[in-house]
């Protein structure tokens, strides 16, 4: 195995870096006239993560592809970390949005379409009730809140280096084998470690011992780790998971906004879990804000047993504009024809082929890296071996060549997720477009091992 010269690593960098700013003039003006009203020059802190100087200001996106102002052309393996899966603006999606546009935006009151999205939802993920809201990180507090209030418990659990998007209880990892709030939590309103208890993910022995003193209303777990590489579940460990969380009266929180990259039904289809409650955000609308947040009938009976009509605007569940008739008009259109089993028919076989491409290149340079891939979803780590838990993922980072593959990719008309070196499939995704990544990722080792 080649070690990378960090010498070099550098040198190739700025080489990258004064390419990138001198082919991108005109975002270069926006991004300093942006910091003059957007704090960091940008709308949302976590946009200052891209590789390059400035992030590239977009002019237009559709399909696969999408344009700078500048001018610059890019193959999009980001899709907005998931939210934009379906493509850019499908046609569907954009058609059903147009028409709701002008039949009214938000009322506060249901239409059809949300009845038919419930139905659909259904039949996908096998549970029969379901809820709305504009994100899947509210679906997932919602879904916190209801299992407290069911069990009475204070605590939940997560995994590891998990996402679940902004959730307050979330932001906790394991450091010597303590819990402690993770690094970059943004004043948290309690130590984590009141709220939490996290374990190493694929570690059922840790969990049964959290769980046993029975103090824990809900396990919110991803079917396989996602924004620290992808992680797979040991075999059977979710079976035995959803045994011991039934065991001590343990809700089941199944997180699907990023693996629902493994079929139109999700992990929990493939694989037939058994969630007590299931999120699905981000795609779910084609790019339009919205997630949905589905429960058992037993779930459902105990809320509501414990419903109280007076108070239930003041609950902590729910939000002016969650189950907003544009979103649910985009939803119907996307789960209806954009979504489809016909579309991840395209789409996985796409990430079959991106694998197969960076671990060519990977074998043939005899770079310490490996890739592995979730349906349509695929990513290459820094290390030889395939992780095993949320440390083990999170040790294999290495942010300074990370962000020369990403700097390396988006010079040459390609667009990774800037958190991590994860490629995304939507349906107008190609084998050009996945042979053009192919090539370029070659040319970077490359050019990295000499």
């Amino acid at each position: 195995m080649k070690a990378i010269d960090r010498t070099r690593l550098k040198s190739l960098m700025e080489r990258e870096q004064k390419r990138f700013v001198d082919d991108r003039p005109k975002s270069k003006t926006l991004f300093e006239r942006a910091g003059k009203s957007l704090l960091g020059g940008v709308p949302m802190n976590w946009m200052m993560k891209w590789a390059g100087a400035f992030p590239p200001f977009v002019r237009e996106a559709q399909g696969a592809h999408f344009y700078d102002v500048d001018g610059n052309r890019y193959i999009d393996f980001c899709l907005g970390d998931t939210g934009a899966m379906t493509g850019h603006s499908p046609s569907a999606t954009v058609k059903a949005a147009e028409e709701q546009l002008r039949r009214g935006i938000t009322l506060m009151l249901p239409s059809e379409d949300a009845v038919f999205v419930g139905e659909e939802l259904q039949k996908r993920f096998g549970l029969p009730f379901w809820q709305f809201a504009l994100t899947a990180t509210d679906a997932n507090r919602f879904s916190i809140r209801l299992a407290r209030h069911i069990t009475s418990r204070p605590k939940i659990l997560v995994f590891n280096w998990c996402y679940h998007g902004t959730v307050d209880e979330s932001f906790i990892t394991l450091k010597d084998g303590v819990a402690k709030a993770r690094r970059g939590n943004i004043g948290p309103p309690v130590d984590p470690a009141v709220t939490t208890k996290v374990v190493e993910f694929n570690d059922l022995a840790a969990l049964e011992q959290a769980l046993a003193p029975g103090d824990v209303a809900c396990v919110l777990a991803e079917p396989a780790l996602t924004n620290v590489g992808i992680v797979h579940p040991d075999p059977g460990y979710h079976k035995a998971m959803r045994e011991i969380t039934r065991k001590y009266g343990t809700l089941l929180i199944i997180d699907e906004t990023h693996t629902i990259c493994a079929g139109p039904g999700g992990y929990t289809r493939v694989e037939n879990l058994e969630p007590d409650f299931f999120v699905f955000g981000k795609a779910i609308a084609g790019g339009v804000p919205g997630a949905a947040y589905g429960f058992t009938e037993q779930v459902a009976k105990c809320i509501s047993d414990q419903h109280n009509l007076e108070d239930c605007d003041t609950g902590g569940i729910g939000g002016t504009l969650a189950g907003n008739a544009l979103s649910l008009a985009a939803m119907r259109a996307t789960l209806a024809k954009v979504l489809t089993k016909e579309a991840f028919d395209q789409m996985i076989p796409m990430a079959e082929r991106w694998t197969a491409g960076v671990e060519k290149a990977i074998a043939d340079f005899s770079v310490p890296w490996h890739v592995t891939r979730l349906g349509c979803r695929a990513e290459y780590l820094f290390s030889p071996n395939r992780p095993k838990n949320g440390t083990e993922a999170h040790d294999a980072m290495d942010f300074e060549l990370e962000r020369f593959m990403h700097l390396y990719a988006m010079n040459r008309g390609i667009l990774l997720t800037p958190f991590h070196n994860m490629a995304l499939m939507s349906p107008a995704t190609s084998k050009e477009d996945v042979d053009h990544h192919s090539r370029v990722f070659r040319e970077a080792v490359k050019e990295l091992v000499g």
